[in-house]
């Protein structure tokens, strides 16, 4: 069984619903959930917040965050999974943030760089990994990959 299907079947066990927000991967872990034909009973809304300014005004993101940590980091993950399932209801909320390059690399921060948080009930947990310089395309496909193993072990938890 392909891993979107196990997410959307563990979500509609526990009654859940899911909400993206993604910068790197600009929808594509949303797009893997619509594989799945049951995605209608649990998919609530995607963000596609490239810019700055829109993860902070639909998502919430504290300006002072993304100053302080970089936009590129855990904890402006966190804050976009979170303000993901809190601005929409959902009891899960996605946040995918990173460098697919093949530029922006920051000191600190290589290409290939990327952060992730998923909030359940209110409860954030955040990974950063860094999968390297692959190619733009390859570093958002692994992203996804990355997120919905993560997806799994949360929800069968």
């Amino acid at each position: 069984m392909d891993i979107e299907y196990k997410v959307v079947e563990k979500l509609i066990e526990k009654g859940y619903h899911i909400t993206f927000s993604e910068s790197c991967t600009a929808g594509l872990a949303c797009a893997k959930l619509v594989n799945v034909p049951d995605a209608s009973k649990v998919l609530n809304v995607s963000f596609t917040t490239y810019a700055d300014e829109a993860k902070v005004k639909y998502l919430g993101v504290d300006p002072e965050t993304i100053r302080d940590f970089g936009v590129v980091s855990e904890e402006v993950a966190a804050e976009m999974a979170l303000g993901a399932a809190k601005n929409t209801g959902s009891e899960v909320g996605v946040g995918i943030t990173g460098i697919a390059g093949p530029s922006g690399a920051v000191p600190g921060k290589p290409v290939g760089t990327v952060c992730f948080g998923i909030a359940i009930n209110g409860e954030v947990y955040t990974w950063r990994q860094e999968f390297g310089a692959l190619g733009r395309n390859v570093v958002r496909d692994v992203s996804v990959n990355f997120c919905y193993d993560r997806l799994v072990e949360l929800l069968e938890a």
